[in-house]
């Protein structure tokens, strides 16, 4: 694969047989995002779980301290008066009924995340093929099926990041852009590190992290140490 100039000059600072401290990728990181637009940082970890085991699943929810940079548009199913609680708290899209063959056979998409009310879950399944694949299901361990919705929206708002398992037994999360100084990059890594390890699967055995690595949109990845962030 044929990687341009910026992509070039920036893997040349990287050793990459190196693992760096924390402080240390987000600087590389940060200084090969050269692309002309504000590129997102990722964070990519693969861990010892088997996902084909109920018991070594990850799922759940972290707020980023200084948000993900992205405006993130929440579609609330909910009725009754949720549906007013949810408009108040800032929700793109509330609906019930009405919304499933938009979604189905309109292909309506314009959201980013999926809140629900536990007596809309009937509803919600019958989109479980659109929205699955997708990773738009509301998921209680997610925080996203639940009767607060307030707090729900608020929290996507606010810069909640959902992480689960890929069939390949890794996490891709975004922490932010390009744009963000180091040390709020940094203090965002520490929070999704930390809802991490609090995750680890009793049932794993050996090594929980394997290998943790920073990147960004267009630039070279980065090898985190992940001995140093176990814990």
């Amino acid at each position: 694969m044929k990687r341009g100039k910026k992509y070039v000059e920036a893997a040349k600072a990287i050793d990459r047989a190196a693992l760096y401290d924390k402080e240390d990728a987000i600087s590389l990181v940060k200084k090969g995002a050269t692309a002309k637009f504000d590129e997102t940082i990722e964070c990519h970890i693969r861990t010892g779980c088997d996902g084909r085991h109920a018991d070594q699943q990850i799922r759940g929810a972290v707020v980023l301290p200084h948000g993900t940079g992205k405006t993130v548009r929440v579609l609330v199913f909910a009725k009754g008066d949720k549906v007013a609680e949810a408009e108040a708290a800032g929700a793109d899209y509330v609906g019930g009924d009405e919304l499933v063959p938009k979604i189905q056979n309109d292909g309506w998409l314009d959201f980013d995340v999926v809140v629900a009310t536990p007596d809309m879950m009937g509803v919600v399944g019958r989109l479980g093929r659109v929205l699955g694949p997708k990773g738009l299901m509301p998921n209680p361990k997610a925080g996203t099926v639940t009767m607060d919705v307030t707090k729900a929206v608020n929290d996507i708002k606010a810069g909640k990041i959902e992480y689960r398992l890929d069939k390949t037994n890794i996490v891709h999360v975004p922490v932010g852009k390009a744009s963000f100084s180091e040390e709020q990059l940094l203090d965002n890594f520490n929070a999704l590190m930390e809802a991490i390890n609090k995750a680890k699967p009793a049932a794993v055995k050996g090594q929980y992290l394997k290998s943790v690595t920073l990147t960004s949109t267009m630039g070279p990845g980065v090898k985190l140490n992940p001995v140093k962030l176990a814990n």
